[in-house]
């Protein structure tokens, strides 16, 4: 399954099946089963080719970080709930007459507030915020864009997250980057020129804000929830366990929420952003750990028997499943394009369109489809980038000018634009988990707003190119 082969247009086919069903069906998993069975067909892998692609993809350092984030994150909202720390926090939220506006422009901020992990940002803003959310009659459509858009677009943008450190390493070697300091250097100047990134992330707080007014499908979701009170349209299906979503406080506990909830989200962010620092790695998983070790011992101590606590850590667990399923397809999908050279066939029909002005324009498109395709930013940068680079450098005579750091900001927007609009993109499914929506509507409702901020994204490449060329 390692080697990679050149099957041309082909080699679209599995992305291409899988988001189109996603869309008629409505059902993920059914999308992505089908997608696979068919790419490993024509892969000739022959009826063992989508078993085996399993195994190959999900027995995978970055696979089973991802589920066990996920995993972690389950076992800690039960926790939340099962103390009342959530109830409470939203009874608090409630006693301040909050309104429509200012519960989303809260959420608006609370997702730029871990803006360390883009995996932790959707879950936590979605899972914290729900209840409340639930009660002002905002549509858990709109939650998850506003919990989606301030995951990955912050995290690219901030100079000590895991993204950062990635996109810089990527260019070391390239042209005249020959350090880790100077490749440091070309991200943080390339932060002004990360046009989807900045857009997105002003556009979502005027959405939320109202500011700009809702269109399109979001306006739709959110009439229903206003007018029918129906946060989920007829026949969704939440990308959450019941076992989550219905969960309730232990009977005679009281709703500690400094205790059971704020603590623990602190010791989460001090952990992670430590670790940075000290560690140049954001030990997410390991602070999640913790903290589940230290709400265990908690929750002893303020009296819930050691079974309940058990049973609600198997139902954290439960509840996390209807994500992990997905995300595993997700990323046997993502192992296949690449296994099928999905991402060098959508660079190879480009070649011929590129020149010094329309750089820019055409890199962010081509990493815009290709996370777009595969559901993966990361592994878009990863093949855009040692692209990207070198040809801006060659336009500009290997000076390190506007050019280059829009090129590099480019391919980083684009990525995070493809990725945004993608129903296989790890981030989206996450969205979806953490506001418990339904998936596609998710996807559906985001798009425009995502489209919009890809159009003004585009046409900034467009004259920046020009300028800098």
């Amino acid at each position: 399954m390692e080697e990679v082969l050149n099957m041309g247009i082909l080699s679209i086919i599995p992305s291409l099946l899988a988001i189109v069903l996603s869309f008629l069906t409505r059902n993920t998993v059914v999308a992505l089963t089908v997608a696979c069975i068919v790419g490993t067909l024509l892969a000739g892998q022959g009826l063992m080719g989508f078993p085996t692609l399993l195994k190959t993809s999900l027995g995978t350092t970055s696979f089973s970080w991802v589920m066990m984030l996920n995993v972690f994150i389950g076992i800690l909202v039960a926790f939340f709930q099962k103390t009342g720390a959530i109830q409470g926090f939203t009874q608090h939220m409630e006693d301040r007459k909050l309104s429509r506006k200012a519960i989303q422009v809260i959420s608006w901020l609370l997702g730029m507030f871990v803006y360390f992990s883009d995996s932790f940002s959707p879950l936590f803003v979605g899972t914290t915020m729900r209840s409340l959310s639930d009660k002002a009659k905002i549509s858990r459509e709109k939650l998850a864009y506003i919990a989606d858009s301030g995951a990955a677009p912050v995290s690219v943008l901030v100079p000590i997250t895991g993204w950062a450190a990635y996109l810089s390493s990527l260019a070391i070697g390239i042209g005249t980057i020959a350090t880790q300091e100077q490749a440091t250097e070309l991200f943080i100047r390339a932060i002004p020129f990360n046009f989807y990134a900045l857009f997105t992330v002003i556009f979502v707080g005027l959405i939320a804000s109202g500011i700009i007014k809702d269109f399109g499908p979001m306006k739709k979701a959110e009439e229903r929830a206003m007018n029918e009170g129906k946060v989920l349209r007829d026949g969704a299906n939440p990308l959450i366990g019941k076992e989550l979503t219905e969960m309730k406080a232990y009977p005679g506990i009281k709703p500690r929420v400094f205790l059971n909830f704020i603590l623990p989200v602190i010791m989460i962010v001090i952990i992670a952003m430590g670790t940075y620092i000290t560690m140049k790695s954001a030990k997410t998983m390991e602070a999640f750990l913790f903290v589940i070790i230290f709400m265990w011992i908690s929750m002893l101590i303020q009296g819930i028997p050691f079974n309940e606590i058990m049973n609600t850590m198997t139902d954290g667990i439960k509840g996390a499943v209807p994500a992990v399923v997905i995300l595993a397809l997700a990323y046997s999908v993502n192992d296949l394009s690449k296994m099928m050279g999905t991402a060098n066939y959508i660079v190879s029909i480009s070649e011929g369109f590129l020149s010094a002005q329309l750089l820019p324009a055409i890199i962010f498109m081509i990493s815009a489809i290709m996370a777009f395709s595969t559901g993966s930013s990361w592994g878009t940068f990863a093949i855009c980038m040692p692209i990207a680079l070198p040809l801006a450098f060659n336009f500009t005579g290997g000076e390190v000018t506007t050019l280059v750091y829009a090129c590099f900001a480019a391919v980083a927007g684009g990525g995070v634009f493809g990725d945004h609009c993608s129903p296989l993109s790890d981030t989206t499914i996450l969205a979806s988990t953490g506001a418990a929506a339904d998936h596609i509507d998710h996807v559906k409702t985001q798009l425009p707003y995502a489209l919009i901020c890809g159009g003004v994204a585009l046409i900034g490449y467009l004259i920046l190119g020009f300028i800098g060329a």
